[in-house]
């Protein structure tokens, strides 16, 4: 038995996805951790209320729409730190970096503090007119470092690979669950999910492709851990189970993959011929690989070509921390398409041919994911000096490719209001946007909006196969464009933070057991012999009293983590945090409140001793180099004339020699040196992993925001800009369509199926089509699948009625059963009789010759069975499950065991039963237990 609750994602337009499944015993499992553009903090709710309740969480994909949340929650919800979390290698490594990004790129993922407890905070603290209606104090973000201990924490599976996850603490026993993952098509890593939990198994599939693109494979429905090796059958792990999870969203028109591409570059093609900037909306994890390899490629074929277009445009791919995407890509080409594989074992051959000869000087063509033309851009200053105004005259073309999808944050916004007013220029946007209920909506459901409407006229045009597509002008109109930035706090509304603060901190010190991190404070920078300090391997008496529940030492807390707070705040730690203070009243207070605080180092070890910090020892020359450094004495270049007495650095080697005339060990340019390269020699010159480096783009830097790191409120203006250029649809969404949903579902064959994530018109319509096809398929009688839609916070029933029993043998008929061999499983063959009320009823054993004898001779006769090995405990109204005690006696590698029931019916009812019965079978595990399941016969 298990029921399935959708907490976001269902019968909505939003893309958000997440899904609580509830099974047999208590066990919960959240399946993504997804949110939408508008960081509605509302809508994690019923996640932080389930949060101390769940017993594991898995994640499908690396997008915003299945695991931006996941960092929110692991600071803000802390029981979610101790949740065991599971995902594929690639979904944990971009799913960081795109965390980075969001974060970085926009203040509203930090979301806001909530109106009804600041307002309560700056009432009681006499600061309410600190505390406006708007209420915009922001939250403090996960810092990048805390974001990679939050995912370092997600335990890595591979495909097809079955695993018996650990519970988290407050879970009870998962009892043999089994989680299985499968390539599902669409994003690097992506993952659709097997649950076995007994006789119930689960297949969790959203947001899948079947079709086989540049970069991913297809969805493994079809055999082959990455969708390769296709067939015409379901594979068996995935086929028939219990229930199919399925997403509802599918593309309007799914073009063929190759037609696709030719939209996409055509489109390029004709903007870029007259000069202007297109601007592709794209992801920062997921689907920007497969837009990159398609562009990059492209390139490279068309220059090969002595295409003028394309050698003069130039590609460019924006991003906060889009290279430390490209480098994770680069690294998992094994998750990837096969062509890729072949590509990049290609590419090494030739490396190692070329390594074989006397000269090193040949260079070796790039690899699939090293860009010769696509140039990564991740600083806001490299933006602004791309998007500079050039001469009519001598018209710049540039493709561009920013996060994210959306519009509404990132390099992508700023990019749009730059390129908005000229009618040369090109949107292409590349899946179709989210549209919140009762929110506004986002930029680019705006502009796809546009596009459907087509008001302003439409221009037509034809690829080179013959096929048409079509831009669409904006006409002029105006576009209002909100843009979000932090402001520092002051004056009392940095008094009503802080003592917000200190309440949480309070509260959580209140109510919390141990294992669980305090909120942090702006700028906070622990001690290095605390912060990596485990609490539950190195708790002690001490470590417990410092959780005492009074305020005192609550706030002693937080002063200890540098929060400004007033005197009465701070108590008795007033004495070392405020100067010129010598005296505090303690008469009337108890325990730590009595004592001077004296704050005690711990010692960080481990089981090889105490830990060492390598800066206790450092020689005086080091000291005083990284002092030097810090106050920004030493030259950065390194152009110190070197004397007696010095010791050469590593990076220091043959600078020496190439500055007297290059003759020294290492003759190759710095990647400083071709960043100055002419444009002719930039061509020659060898190609760098981030793109062509014949360029000063890398010399740029952003200027450094002070607000990012304090106390902040959010400050969102207001603008309208005119739009005047093109947009144009191309679904590169990489999405199953309907085609393709509707031909697995007969050969899935699911009891019941439930259809999320997706639009409430597109759902139904959906279920309807299924309904009709699954009727027809069965001869115009009603379908035994049942499709279910709940809507978002609604629990169903998804389990199928399997009438499973456990029945419990005793051990002398366990210790008696002779097993034989067949196939490498043990086998015996057990008649009985089932009665009713619990009572006891002599069974026979057979030894597998004449064992359909005995049992159609114990069918004939009217007296029961006497001679019998062992007792088996009956009863048809109720079994319940019970777990077997240890077996001491032989026993087969891999046993099994056949029950086959009789009985005599005494009425229409018990008949009923009978034939029910007489078709069931056990199988017996190796921890001992005995599960029954009945086949509908009538």
């Amino acid at each position: 038995m298990f029921s399935f609750c959708p907490l976001q994602g269902a019968l909505s337009d939003s893309s958000a996805s997440q899904s609580l499944l509830e099974l047999d015993g208590g066990v919960k499992i959240l399946i993504d951790v997804g949110w939408d553009e508008t960081f509605d903090v509302e809508k994690l709710k019923e996640l932080g209320k389930q949060a101390p309740t769940l017993s594991l969480i898995l994640l499908t994909h690396a997008t915003v729409p299945h695991l931006a949340a996941y960092a929110h929650c692991c600071k803000h919800f802390p029981p979610f730190q101790r949740i065991p979390v599971y995902a594929t290698r690639p979904v944990i490594d971009l799913g960081r970096t795109l965390t980075q990004d969001l974060y970085a790129s926009t203040p509203l993922a930090a979301t806001t503090i909530s109106s009804a407890s600041l307002a309560e905070v700056s009432y009681a603290s006499g600061y309410s007119q600190a505390a406006s209606a708007e209420n915009t104090f922001l939250l403090q973000p996960p810092t990048p470092e805390e974001i990679t201990k939050y995912f370092s924490l997600i335990q890595p599976l591979k495909y097809s690979q079955p695993h018996q996850p650990l519970p988290s603490p407050f879970s009870p026993p998962l009892n043999g669950l089994t989680i299985t993952a499968y390539n599902s098509g669409r994003t690097l890593g992506g993952t659709i999910w097997h649950i076995q939990h007994g006789l119930e198994s689960i297949v969790y599939a959203v947001d899948w492709n079947q079709a086989r693109e540049n970069v991913f494979a297809g969805a493994a429905w079809l055999g082959g851990n990455h969708g390769g090796a296709g067939g015409t059958q379901v594979i068996e792990q995935l086929r028939k189970p219990t229930a199919l999870v399925c997403s509802s969203r599918t593309p309007d028109a799914a073009l063929p993959r190759a037609k696709r591409d030719e939209q996409l570059m055509e489109s390029i093609k004709l903007c870029i011929a007259r000069g202007g900037t297109v601007l592709i909306p794209v992801d920062s994890s997921a689907r920007v690989l497969e837009l990159s390899y398609l562009l990059e490629h492209a390139w490279r074929k068309e220059v090969a070509k002595d295409n003028d277009v394309f050698k003069s445009a130039k590609l460019f791919l924006a991003g906060r921390t889009i290279s430390s995407t490209m480098k994770n890509a680069r690294s998992m080409l094994e998750w990837m398409d096969d062509s890729i594989i072949r590509e990049f074992e290609a590419f090494a051959d030739e490396s190692r041919r070329n390594n074989r000869r006397d000269e090193g000087n040949h260079q070796t063509g790039p690899g699939p994911f090293d860009f010769k033309y696509l140039r990564l851009l991740e600083r806001k200053a490299q933006i602004d000096k791309i998007l500079q105004q050039s001469d009519d005259a001598e018209p710049r073309a540039k493709v561009i490719l920013a996060s994210d999808t959306s519009l509404d944050w990132g390099f992508s916004k700023d990019i749009l209001k730059s390129i908005a007013a000229d009618a040369r220029n090109l949107v292409i946007l590349t899946e179709k946007p989210n549209l919140e209920p009762n929110q506004k909506p986002s930029i680019s459901r705006t502009l796809w909006e546009w596009w459907k409407e087509r008001r302003d006229g439409v221009a037509t045009e034809r690829t080179s196969n013959g096929d048409t597509f079509e831009q669409v002008y904006a006409g002029n109109r105006e576009l209002e464009i909100e843009t979000a930035e932090r402001k520092g706090l002051e004056g009392d509304e940095l008094n009503v933070y802080q003592q917000w603060l200190a309440t949480q901190r309070q509260l959580q010190a209140t109510l919390q057991s141990g294992g669980t991190n305090l909120l942090e404070a702006p700028g906070d920078v622990l001690d290095d012999a605390d912060s990596d300090t485990d609490s539950e391997s190195e708790g002690s008496d001490t470590e417990q009293q410092g959780k005492a529940l009074n305020i005192a030492n609550t706030m002693a807390q937080a002063s200890r983590k540098k929060v400004v707070l007033r005197d009465e705040d701070l108590g008795v730690t007033i004495l070392i945090k405020k100067e010129n203070v010598y005296d505090f009243n303690v008469r009337g207070t108890k325990g730590r409140d009595r004592m001077f605080p004296v704050a005690m180092r711990r010692r960080r070890a481990d089981e090889f001793g105490e830990l060492i910090r390598p800066e206790d020892y450092l020689r005086a020359e080091e000291r005083e180099d990284a002092e030097n450094q810090e106050a920004g004495q030493v030259n950065t270049n390194n152009q110190e004339p070197e004397g007696l007495g010095k010791k050469r650095k590593w990076e220091d080697i043959g600078t020496a020699g190439r500055g007297r005339g290059g003759a020294g060990p290492n003759k190759r340019p710095h990647h400083h040196d071709r960043r100055r390269l002419s444009a002719g020699e930039a061509d020659a010159a060898p190609f760098s992993e981030n793109g062509p480096a014949g360029d000063d783009l890398s010399d740029l830097e952003d200027e450094e925001d002070e607000t990012l790191n304090g106390p902040a409120k959010l400050v969102v203006t207001k603008e309208t800009i005119p739009v005047r250029l093109r947009i144009a649809f191309v679904d590169f969404s990489g999405l199953h369509d309907k085609r393709s949903l509707t031909m697995l579902i007969p050969l899935i064959q699911p009891r019941k199926l439930v259809l999320v994530a997706g639009g409430k018109d597109e759902t139904l319509a959906l279920a309807s089509d299924v309904k009709k096809l699954l009727t027809a398929q069965s001869t115009g009688t009603e379908s035994a699948i049942e499709v279910l839609t709940p809507a978002v916070g609604t629990t169903v029933d998804a389990s199928v009625d399997t009438n499973a029993w456990v029945l419990k043998l005793a051990d002398p008929l366990v210790k008696g059963l002779k097993w034989q061999n067949v196939r490498g499983l043990g086998i015996v063959t057990v008649t009985g009789l089932l009665l009713p009320g619990g009572e006891f009823q002599p069974i026979e054993v057979g030894d597998g010759d004449g064992d359909a004898a005995k049992r159609q001779k114990l069918e004939d006769s009217s007296e029961t069975p006497t001679t019998s090995t062992a007792l088996v405990k009956t009863g048809t109204k109720h079994l319940s499950h019970h777990r077997l005690p240890p077996h001491t006696g032989p026993r087969p590698a891999n046993p099994g065991l056949l029950v086959t029931f009789t009985s005599r019916p005494t009425s229409t009812r018990r008949r009923t039963t009978s034939r029910r019965l007489a078709s069931g079978h056990a199988q017996r595990r190796p921890q001992g237990r005995v599960q029954g399941r009945r086949n509908a016969v009538d």
